[in-house]
């Protein structure tokens, strides 16, 4: 009965959205939670889903693919709109983390050290997306939370990936956006895209991106551009969001069974824009 009746106010739901769909298309909300096991830090994510798929996990219709999307340094979890609406268009639930508080010391650098001495913030980052998942499930118990994608610009894409590296059973795909220092998983369990810049200022360590024998045995789609390393976000211009969104579609795409191929792993050239530090 109760699933009757679920599924019935979805049917409605789903009418009046066909007809409303340019105001109710995705559903964004903001969550916030005290970890406790972390002295209280608190971890707000920004939620995007697509409200008709929404209400078919709600009616227990179906599970919802998850994507949970990890911010560069000094870049906040709400300037990746052009992906996060991707992913939610698609009928994922996405989860975009603010990592970074206001009372956290700066990152620094220390060559030589392992990660570049970044090791504590990929620890810090793999907690908040666990916390997270956690906090995710309390909403939305029927999600896929064992098939994760990964997302992540710079910093973002270097915790993506060092998550992966920790928990290869919870991860399906990463996409990262110029991920500098943690290496490419390459055991092929893992499906990657990755965007490369092509920056002067910000240069991947070596051995974070396999070379070209290793990515094709891999599977790993390695995608190198014009664009600066700074432009991988809202603060981009349209033309490289645009490129990227396309490639991520495509790359979507051939992973969950579509026929229409892949792109080859470039884009055209593209004047490339002044580099702005941030």
């Amino acid at each position: 009965m109760k699933r009757g009746i679920a599924v019935l106010a979805f049917c409605t739901l789903a009418i009046v959205l066909y007809f409303t769909a340019s105001k109710w298309a995705i559903h964004h909300m903001t969550l916030t939670s005290d970890d406790i096991l972390r002295d209280g830090r608190r971890v707000t994510f920004e939620v995007a889903v697509r409200r008709d798929r929404e209400m078919q996990a709600m009616a227990e219709m179906i599970d919802l693919p998850v994507a949970i999307l990890s911010h560069g340094n000094t870049v906040k979890h709400t300037e990746y709109s052009f992906l996060t609406n991707l992913f939610a268009s698609r009928g994922y639930l996405v989860a975009s983390i603010q990592h970074d508080l206001d009372t956290d010391g700066p990152m620094v650098t220390q060559h030589g050290e392992e990660y570049v001495g970044r090791r504590m913030h990929y620890n810090r980052g793999a907690f908040n997306i666990m916390f997270a998942i956690e906090e995710l499930k309390k909403r939305y118990p029927n999600a896929d939370y064992r098939r994760l994608t990964l997302i992540g610009h710079s910093n973002g894409g270097d915790m993506s990936m060092f998550f992966a590296r920790q928990h290869p059973e919870l991860v399906k795909k990463v996409v990262t956006l110029d991920n500098l220092r943690v290496p490419f998983v390459t055991d092929g369990k893992v499906k990657i895209l990755s965007f490369r810049s092509k920056d002067p200022v910000f240069k991947a360590d070596p051995g974070v991106v396999p070379d070209d024998e290793i990515c094709e045995k891999a599977g790993i789609k390695v995608v190198r551009t014009e664009f600066q390393h700074n432009e991988l976000s809202d603060r981009g211009p349209d033309r490289v969001k645009s490129a990227i969104q396309v490639m991520v579609e495509r790359f979507l795409d051939e992973e969950e069974g579509s026929t229409l191929p892949l792109l080859a792993a470039s884009v055209p050239a593209l004047p490339a824009a002044g580099a702005r530090k941030n």
